[in-house]
């Protein structure tokens, strides 16, 4: 094919959605992967008939050892190499650690640390052999700042993937390849619907706290063909996290203890 392919994680919905929509608009072709298979024939359709590209889905669980290859099998039976790669796919688990059971905690971990390490890993040779690519791994501001009382991975791997991508980044800077974290505060999409936190979140968070999926996606791709290793879209996001930075760390520690169950509830 002609067209370059862009993978995209999580893609029926929200980021996922947008960022599928920015790439086909720039003249890729697109892959769509998530749970929901309706969804993506649906986002299919309307990317492909909009924009004129080949889009392929495939339905998959990333909490599914298997998936990650799975879905690249799927790619390379229609001939196909990826290009470019948006880890995006991912939620929360609520509450203290110990209200859910280990498996609960297990196939987060793989949702969201496993898995887009592992995807990274396998289409990143190709890239390097073609000397194009491009990683985009959704992170967020909770990466950036210290940990807080309840939700108690999600920001510990958010941590992780900003890490690798700078790291991804450095080791790339001569292969043609550009890798990106893209940090988003909060955002309109499914997220904390999925995760039964949208009444907590909408009573906490301030109007001007929010953006659009869309804004975050032209954001992140903006920083990959920029290169820019770490991207927090919104000034209020990017103040929040160079505040943070100036902050000794028992003050942000005390900080997140005071602050954090106005966002996570109380436990």
């Amino acid at each position: 094919m002609d067209r370059r392919l862009a993978l995209v994680t999580g893609a029926s919905a929200g980021i996922g959605a947008a960022f599928a929509k920015i790439y086909a608009s720039h003249g890729y072709d697109v892959a769509l992967t998530a749970r929901r298979a309706d969804r993506l024939e649906r986002l299919a359709e309307e990317i492909s008939l909009g924009h004129g590209v080949e889009t392929l889905t495939f339905a998959a669980d990333l909490a599914d050892p298997d998936a990650p290859g799975l879905i690249l099998d799927h790619l390379a039976a229609h001939g196909r190499g990826v290009d470019v790669l948006v880890n995006n796919a991912g939620y929360g688990v609520p509450g203290a650690f110990l209200e859910s059971g280990w498996e609960t905690h297990e196939a987060f971990l793989r949702v969201m640390l496993t898995a887009p390490t592992e995807l990274a890993y396998r289409v990143l040779s190709g890239m390097v052999e073609r000397r194009f690519g491009r990683i985009v791994n959704v992170a967020s501001l909770a990466g950036l700042i210290p940990g807080s009382p309840g939700a108690t991975l999600y920001g510990a791997v958010k941590s992780y993937l900003i890490k690798a991508s700078q790291s991804l980044h450095l080791e790339t800077l001569d292969k043609g390849v550009h890798v990106s974290a893209l940090c988003p505060g909060f955002t309109y999409s499914e997220f904390h619907d999925v995760n039964d936190t949208r009444e907590q979140i909408s009573r906490s968070a301030p109007p001007w706290m929010w953006l659009g999926a869309d804004e975050v996606a032209a954001a992140g791709y903006e920083a990959a063909e920029a290169n820019r290793p770490i991207c927090v879209p919104g000034a209020p996001n990017k103040a929040i996290a160079a505040g943070v930075k100036l902050l000794p760390d028992e003050w942000a520690l005390a900080l997140m203890a005071s602050q954090g169950p106005r966002f996570r509830g109380k436990l």
